[in-house]
């Protein structure tokens, strides 16, 4: 679980980067969550937008992609959600 002061610290890191991975109509799959799995053990934060045409709302997405990936729920913004989780292997981020 982070802390406030993680996140605030988190949110400014992700500002300038861009989503990578979209949520359209089919919502998340086991598929979508291995492949975000993936990539939060190789970049540890990034973007995820959920597409105008998703069905389900953006908490609970938010909510299935972080119990699917083990991630934290740094931010929920309009259709944007950023993710992080600390890589076992390529840490770069240092937490306050």
């Amino acid at each position: 679980m982070l802390t406030g002061k993680q996140k605030s610290f988190l949110r400014s890191k992700a500002h300038h980067l861009d989503p990578i991975f979209q949520v359209g109509k089919s919502g998340v799959n086991e598929n979508m969550i291995k492949q975000i799995a993936d990539a939060l053990e190789a970049r540890e934060l990034f973007k995820v937008s959920i597409l105008q045409n998703c069905e389900e709302d953006k908490s609970v997405v938010a909510e299935q992609l972080a119990e699917g990936t083990g991630a934290d729920i740094v931010q929920i913004i309009g259709n944007t959600i950023v993710l992080y989780k600390e890589s076992v292997e390529k840490k770069t981020i240092k937490l306050p």
